[in-house]
């Protein structure tokens, strides 16, 4: 059986915020939607983690920065030899800020841009000047010569404004751009009439991967849009390029679609252990098992691990391995994550096959 290694960990260490974001998975806001960790909790987690593997541990939220303990997580977490990065909106980046991050050593920030201009993005965000606060802190960061990431999500509220914001992504300087179609997920689950039509879905993929081509400064990865890796390979294959894709130490890799359970997985501030940030399902409790345990033993990772239980046209489907179809996205819409991607539209060759009556 393949070995599965977690290359990527997202450790949610507060479930508040200071923005009220449309898409939220985790409905953040300024109250504490739960427990947390506690410092010494928050501590020992790193530490088991550290014991059986050295992943990226991405600090998130929430907004991480709400919390006093972030750095002496960060350092600790550095001090173990995890590659730690940290997950922000940027309202409450300033110069003590980002003079910690170089201090612990953060390998990389990302920010969230939603928008190429203060109304759209603000929209998004739900909170006048959240678009200032983001640029703000971009620059911040470049006073500094701290690299960061920028992460942006779309709806059909600002899907118009992709190509703008990929423009002006560029223009800052970012190592790299996370173009997210997301899943409905926490507060994004009142977004479901607004998600982006499969067709159009299948534009802006495209879209993508012709601009990947010719772009040579800034990584671009879709998240949370696996199919756009079947859109890579056919395309890759009928120009006669090759499918291999650069990478960088942060990243999850450039090759597979969805990786929940296979490279990746997130812990909530309560410590419930899931798939990805967006899957709703528990595997278990860091609190009460060790990773370790969870990510090899758990009957939910292990069905997410075999791609012969998938069904619908996921099951059939000749990209299953490089695709994988959204796991979360399927559970929320059809209630049963190894069921089809629903917002893929290729029908696998096979299907095809028997369509035609070959």
């Amino acid at each position: 059986m393949k070995t599965f290694v977690p290359k990527w960990l997202a450790l949610e260490i507060t479930a508040r915020c200071n923005l009220r974001c449309i898409h939220c998975r985790s409905s953040s806001g300024e109250e504490a939607g739960g427990p947390e960790f506690s410092t010494p909790q928050a501590l020992a987690v790193l530490e088991d983690i550290a014991s059986y593997a050295q992943p990226v541990v991405v600090l998130t939220g929430g907004e991480p920065l709400l919390r006093g303990d972030l750095f002496s997580l960060a350092a600790h977490g550095t001090k173990l030899g995890l590659r730690m990065c940290l997950a922000t909106n940027g309202t409450l980046v300033d110069d003590t800020v980002c003079e910690r991050i170089k201090e612990t050593e953060l390998k990389m920030i990302s920010l969230s841009l939603d928008g190429s201009e203060q109304s759209i993005h603000d929209d998004f965000r739900q909170q006048p000047g959240a678009f200032q606060g983001t640029m703000k802190a971009i620059q911040y960061f470049q006073k500094h010569g701290i690299p960061f990431i920028i992460n942006s999500s779309f709806t059909k509220r600002n899907q118009h404004d992709v190509e703008n914001v990929y423009k002006l992504v560029k223009k800052t300087g970012a190592i790299a751009w996370y173009m997210f179609l997301i899943v409905p997920t926490g507060r994004g689950k009142d977004l479901l009439a607004e998600l982006v039509d499969k067709e159009d879905y299948e534009e802006i993929l495209n879209w993508h991967y012709e601009v990947e081509q010719s772009e040579t400064d800034m990584l671009m990865r879709p998240t949370c849009a696996p199919h756009y890796y079947r859109i890579f390979h056919q395309r890759a294959k009928k120009q006669g390029k090759s499918t291999a894709r650069r990478t960088l130490s942060f990243s999850t890799g450039g090759n597979k679609g969805c990786v929940c359970a296979q490279s990746i997985a997130f812990i909530s501030s309560n410590g419930d252990v899931h798939p990805c940030s967006y899957f709703s399902a528990i595997a278990g409790n860091i609190m009460q098992q060790s990773f370790q345990e969870i990510w090899e033993n758990s009957p939910l990772f292990r069905a997410l691990r075999d791609f012969s239980s998938y069904k619908g046209r996921c099951g059939q489907c000749e990209y299953v391995k490089v695709c994988g179809g959204c796991r979360a996205r399927a559970d929320i819409i059809h209630g049963d994550f190894l069921q089809e991607e629903p917002y893929c539209l290729y029908v696998p060759s096979r299907m095809q096959e028997k369509t035609s009556g070959v």
